[in-house]
């Protein structure tokens, strides 16, 4: 029996996850003793509800860091979908189509991310920062700064309701978290994503369109920013027309305090959860400790260098 539990400890501390795992726990630990209604259940839904939506838009962004990428555009892209997606349904559209709609927004500038990036050959930060600020300009000229509402209460279900006890947002991320992982794990697409990420030159050697795969992950991250700026609409009963400023630094930061490399090759769909819920138990901690919000900001940088060193160190 003692051998047993050996073995399963030996084998939960070979995972790469584990070290963060830990790290998650002995955080909730933490803030429960300096704020004990952490672990009421009311509080736990708010942050799982909340985790749920950084998870999603970090699985978008690790995909794209996998290959040594980056997209800065995940926040304006979320709030486009979302706007363009409120619009149809405000205009009476169908809430299937409007939502299509908005998903094809996301995907329409993720692909254009990813052929400016492999064929034109511009660098992922400069595309993805123009493709920021362009969508965060098309939806001010398309709302003019106001919020659009008049949403179908029948979509509000959605960023409103739970099922089986769980907020619904939180059924989507796993729901997409188990596509993600199978996808990454389990298919050619995905063992070549890594091989990107390891060395681009010697998987453009061995024959694979390293451009193409490049560009369908670029359209992965838009796709997923997509899906959470929609959710958003059903959650805030309006499409705001700041939603998803700002996201890209949390969609960065689950990813990398998660575990995923910055250079490429390393990271894993388990890892961009728990990172995104060591950053929601942070910021639910500061909050709860009634610190100021600036402060939240300021701890969440810290923390993406603090990350960003220590996977420097382990890659010597």
């Amino acid at each position: 029996m003692a051998q047993e539990q050996k073995s399963l400890i030996a084998r939960f501390f070979s995972y790469r996850e584990s070290a963060i795992f830990l790290a998650l726990i002995l955080l909730m630990i933490s803030v429960t003793i300096f704020a004990p209604n952490f672990i009421s259940g009311s509080n736990l839904y708010l942050v799982s509800r909340q985790i749920s939506f950084v998870a999603i838009v970090g699985f978008g962004e690790l995909f794209v860091i996998l290959t040594g990428g980056i997209d800065l555009s995940v926040g304006s892209i979320m709030g486009l979908s979302g706007v363009i997606s409120a619009l149809a349904m405000a205009g009476q559209q169908p809430i299937w189509l409007s939502v299509l709609l908005g998903l094809f927004t996301g995907l329409a500038c993720g692909l254009l991310n990813g052929v400016l990036i492999s064929y034109v050959r511009i660098a992922p930060f400069i595309v993805t920062l123009g493709m920021q600020s362009f969508a965060r300009g098309v939806i001010l000229i398309i709302t003019k700064g106001w919020p659009v509402t008049n949403i179908p209460k029948p979509f509000l279900i959605v960023g409103q309701e739970d099922f089986l006890a769980l907020p619904i947002p939180l059924w989507v991320t796993i729901f997409l978290g188990v596509i993600a992982h199978f996808v990454l794990s389990k298919t050619t697409f995905g063992r070549r994503t890594y091989a990107i990420g390891g060395n681009e030159q010697a998987t453009f050697l061995s024959g694979i369109n390293v451009k193409k795969i490049k560009v369908f992950l670029y359209m992965i991250s838009g796709f997923m920013a997509a899906v959470v700026g929609i959710i958003l609409v059903a959650r805030f009963n309006s499409a705001q027309a700041d939603t998803g400023t700002g996201w890209e630094l949390d969609a960065i930061a689950a990813a990398v305090i998660g575990g995923t490399s910055l250079s490429g090759g390393s990271g894993s769909i388990l890892g961009v959860i728990i990172g995104a819920a060591i950053m929601g138990v942070i910021r639910n901690g500061l909050v709860l400790m009634r610190v100021s919000a600036y402060w939240q900001t300021a701890v969440i940088g810290v923390i993406i260098v603090l990350a960003a060193v220590l996977d420097r160190i382990k890659n010597k």
